[in-house]
């Protein structure tokens, strides 16, 4: 139950009680998630564990809804770092199971609703980070934080790390066994006094190394990508299964060359002696080949390479085992160094064939976008085809706008769409959409997928800046012009950042606030055309993530947002004549990821995120009175959503609901008529999209207006 854990990239594409995008999660698929990470402190831990009740904020609910009964589950205190183990799901993830968990009187709605109910699987000593690190490593998007879901082949790791610590015995080393633990120091634990400690995870690894006991379908998929392809999911999943495989190999060359090199012992009667003082039996193929000429009988041969037998009932000391296996050796050093040699030589196949995976998941990389391109141009078709369906629609034939290749929208008069995520892959998607009749133009789609970007209008001109891909920050500039349908990459932002916001005014591009994942921003950069490049400009008053920004009259209104600590009402503006930020009048709501467009020449701030659930309320600002009231609230409640103001109403497009679901409906406001709420077949689900409607004067797109 972290505060930090919320401040995370994007990564969850549905629910947006944490600040970020790209780095909340790895959008695994259900049948991909192989277990789940939660968070908690000191002063969390203990409700966890005697309530039974694991949580995460909202954000996280995009994965936590994939967890099933029985799923492994494992909790890390962010306190003093240690991850606590093993927890199974007793129930399914849901929203709110407690309502008021980890409140201090009951009385408050719980920061952390995404919920499961959890049981104790297997009790273990919990384990420093320092040691589960290097099997999460690829979830680390910054240097402490990391994402909470993990695949299969991770979980299982994850496991045979905790069963191999608490295995570790307090068996007697060899004779001479200063020296042996000068070469393989055991791992810190609580119960580092004993002896030996470092031994047992070492066989462990090696049975736990083989491919064949991992599962089959362990993949990790990318978040932009088809999850359902099996091609892709055989790539990755190769990725990281080899990347693994070379690690361990490594390891163990390393440790049987130092093993040869200090101890009299042979490496087989070394392996021999690990398995031996710690009861089990190796199982790995790798390990269960025979020099020629040993037989199968144990007492004939009692040690077979690499073969681990269990213990000989007529000696009972442990301590002997080694004086009996010194008398002498079947094997040589030269049959050692063969086995390295050869070890050597497949650990450098396994790199060549990674490196011609590696290049053929580029390949795929490029296919799944041109897929995409082609995907949505035939949903663009099957949305104009469908009416025809129904001849007696009577807007059947202004949906037929000059056939099926050209569909022609005017600028003024439609909604600019701009990447975002529709509920299964992010976007590099571009489309021009008219609410009116529901028709959507697909446009040329951007240079890469781009979600919780900001938008902005210059001289007929779209500029897009900042987001992400769900993985990772942008500090990319690239502009549209509508007059040839081309894509032009600009001068980068100063810092890689998502969910700030744009606005226009003198000739000149405002970003504003935003966040790294890390950060939460009160920066301003200003692009002027005439230098070419983004200058920092006057900072805002406080620092704003998820914020909404508009231009009205020649000055910029920023609302709301999230400061790091707080889900903020408070507002400010700047005039470019007084060259600085001045604040105006609160909000009665707190408010994030919420949208901000102008309507008759008032500020209307609709939906967002309150700090505990997605809202339904507008509010309207005056600034000739300085003052906001409330409005007619919307049908439903939601937020990270597009919106725009086209003639006499205004448009709000997709989102997330209250339940943290993407949402396919287009509500519409008119003064007079309230809000009128309808399904949209030609947008779909969509939500974090940067919307735009092109006028004069330029105008630009706010937070997610």
């Amino acid at each position: 139950m972290d505060t930090q854990a919320s401040i995370v990239n994007k990564s969850v594409p549905s629910s947006p009680n944490l600040v970020t995008s790209s780095s909340t999660r790895r959008n695994l698929g259900k049948s991909h998630l192989g277990g789940v990470i939660f968070g908690c402190k000191n002063n969390t831990i203990k409700e966890c564990l005697s309530k039974q009740l694991f949580g995460l904020p909202m954000l996280h609910f995009s994965y936590v809804k994939n967890i099933d009964p029985s799923l492994p589950l494992f909790l890390f205190n962010y306190s003093d770092r240690k991850l606590h183990a093993i927890f199974e799901a007793a129930g399914s993830g849901q929203m709110n199971i407690n309502p008021h968990g980890w409140t201090t009187d009951g009385s408050e709605r719980t920061k952390y609703p995404a919920q499961v109910q959890i049981r104790i699987r297997m009790h273990y000593q919990p384990v420093l980070e320092n040691h589960f690190k290097p099997i999460i490593i690829d979830n680390y998007y910054s240097h402490t934080h990391f994402w909470f879901e993990l695949d299969c082949a991770q979980t299982n790791r994850l496991m045979s790390l905790f069963a191999s610590l608490a295995d570790a015995p307090s068996s007697c080393l060899p004779h001479n066994s200063a020296k042996w633990r000068t070469v393989f120091q055991p791992l810190p634990q609580n119960n580092a006094g004993e002896e030996g400690e470092g031994l047992n995870p070492l066989a462990l690894e090696i049975k736990h190394s083989n491919p064949s006991s991992q599962k089959s379908d362990s993949t990790d998929v990318a978040s932009s990508f088809d999850v359902d392809s099996p091609i892709l999911e055989a790539q990755l999943d190769a990725k990281f299964t080899e990347q693994d495989e070379i690690k361990v190999i490594l390891t163990k060359l390393k440790e049987l060359a130092l093993c040869h090199e200090h101890q009299d012992l042979p490496v087989s009667g070394y392996m021999e002696d690990v398995a031996f003082m710690n009861g089990i039996q190796l199982e790995d193929k790798g390990f269960q080949g025979k020099p020629t000429g040993v037989e199968e009988n144990k007492e004939d041969n009692p040690h077979s390479s690499f073969g681990v037998h269990e213990k000989n009932e007529e000696n009972p000391h442990p301590s002997s085992c080694v004086e009996e296996k010194k008398e002498g050796n079947p094997h040589s050093s030269s049959e050692c160094q063969s086995t390295i040699t050869q070890l050597i030589r497949e650990v450098q196949e396994l790199k060549a064939f990674n490196a011609g995976q590696t290049q053929k998941f580029g390949v795929l990389e490029q296919k799944l976008v041109v897929a995409e391109m082609e995907i949505q141009r035939l949903k663009d078709h099957c949305a104009i085809l469908e009416p025809l369906s129904n001849p007696s629609a009577a807007f059947v034939n202004e949906m037929i706008i000059d056939g099926l290749d050209e569909v022609h929208l005017d600028p003024n008069e439609s909604i600019f769409l701009i990447g975002g995520y529709d509920g299964e892959s992010w976007l590099s998607a571009v489309n021009l959409y008219d609410p009116s009749q529901d028709v959507i133009k697909s446009l040329r789609p951007m240079n890469s997928v781009r979600s919780f970007s900001s938008a902005a209008q210059l001289k007929g001109v779209l500029y897009v800046f900042g987001g992400g891909n769900g993985n990772v920050w942008y500090d990319t500039v690239e502009s549209y012009s509508p007059a040839n349908d081309q894509w032009t990459l600009h001068t980068p932002l100063n810092q890689e950042k998502g969910s700030l916001a744009g606005a226009t005014i003198d000739n000149k591009i405002f970003a504003i606030g935003g966040g790294n994942g890390t950060k939460c921003f009160s920066d301003v950069e200003m692009l002027d055309l005439d230098i070419g490049r983004w200058i920092s400009t006057h900072s805002m008053l406080q620092r704003r993530f998820a914020l909404a920004v508009v231009e009205l009259s020649g000055v910029l209104y920023a609302t709301g947002g999230f400061d790091g600590k707080n889900y903020l009402e408070s507002a400010e503006r700047f005039d470019p004549r007084e060259h600085s930020w001045t604040r105006i009048a609160s909000m009665n709501t707190k408010r994030s990821s919420h949208s901000l467009v102008v309507f008759n020449e008032k500020l209307y701030a609709l939906g967002g995120y309150d700090g505990t659930t997605m809202v339904p309320s507008i509010e309207i600002f005056d600034p000739r009175h300085g003052s906001w009231m409330c409005g007619e609230p919307m049908k439903n409640p939601r937020g990270y959503s597009a919106a725009g103001v086209i003639k006499d109403s205004i448009y709000i497009i997709g989102g997330i609901n209250g339940c943290g679901n993407v949402v396919d409906t287009v509500e519409t406001y008119k003064d007079g008529q309230g809000w009128q709420e309808t399904h949209t077949r030609a947008v779909g689900k969509r939500c974090f999209t940067s919307a735009i409607v092109f006028s004069t004067p330029d105008t630009a797109a706010g937070g997610y207006s």
